[in-house]
């Protein structure tokens, strides 16, 4: 794991810890509230990330119409794949064990409810793919320091209202930040402006579906839809090819 990432995982749960600590002292009218805002936040860093659709090196790889196709078709495999795979309910299931093994007593719902939406919102978010990578490719982890820093504010935030469950999203924020690394480490020369760009519109459409679930609209399948992300390079990849 990458110090990045190292950093990363703490911020998280120490965010969590000063959330929690918090969360009995807020009614529950705030706590909401809190969440509300972060809904909204949420939405505007996914609607900002779609901007990567007329990204120039993107639209010179796949053409300006190919773009949104692209995520498109990344969206739709990715999701058939991991309906197939169950992706939503193992990582429901996953949270419901650790909530089992850490706390006897609680809110499940909530701890679940955290655990879910704030490992989502952390992982797939285009600086911690972007930043992952550039840890991997030698090129200083800033981007995931800033990540960092906002991790924890959003940790504490979200733990006030949901309790312990959002501290728990450091483990699988220390496996897909290490394993991009990892990949950056080995083969980062590989991935194109065109393919980051990719990613990230994306992962911007995944968080509009996760702003919609902290809301509270919409429980959108968003795990489900992972897929997607690794989905979306190897499209761009291939449509570029016959182009």
């Amino acid at each position: 794991m990458s110090l990045g990432t190292i950093i990363n995982v703490f911020s998280i749960l120490i965010g969590a810890g000063i959330g929690v600590a918090l969360g009995h002292r807020l009614p529950e009218n705030i706590s909401r509230t809190l969440t509300d805002a972060l809904g909204l936040v949420v939405l505007v860093i996914g609607g900002l990330n779609l901007i990567a659709l007329t990204d120039s090196s993107f639209v010179a790889e796949v053409g300006s119409a190919g773009t949104l196709l692209v995520v498109l078709a990344s969206l739709v495999v990715g999701s058939v794949l991991g309906s197939m795979l169950k992706i939503e309910q193992r990582l429901s299931h996953f949270g419901t064990w650790l909530q089992l093994k850490a706390s006897r007593g609680g809110d499940k719902e909530k701890f679940i409810e955290g655990f879910v939406n704030a490992s989502l919102l952390f992982t797939i978010g285009p600086m911690a793919v972007l930043g992952a990578l550039q840890d991997g490719l030698g090129q200083g982890f800033d981007v995931l320091a800033l990540k960092s820093s906002l991790d924890g504010l959003t940790s504490v935030a979200f733990a006030a209202a949901l309790g312990w469950g959002v501290a728990f999203a450091a483990i699988p924020v220390g496996i897909w930040q290490g394993l991009l690394t990892l990949l950056a480490a080995s083969a980062g020369t590989l991935m194109s402006d065109a393919l980051v760009a990719s990613i990230t519109a994306t992962g911007g459409v995944l968080l509009l579906g996760t702003g919609l679930r902290v809301l509270q609209i919409r429980m959108v399948s968003v795990a489900d839809m992972l897929p997607a992300l690794v989905l979306a390079p190897l499209i761009t990849w291939g449509v570029a090819s016959f182009i």
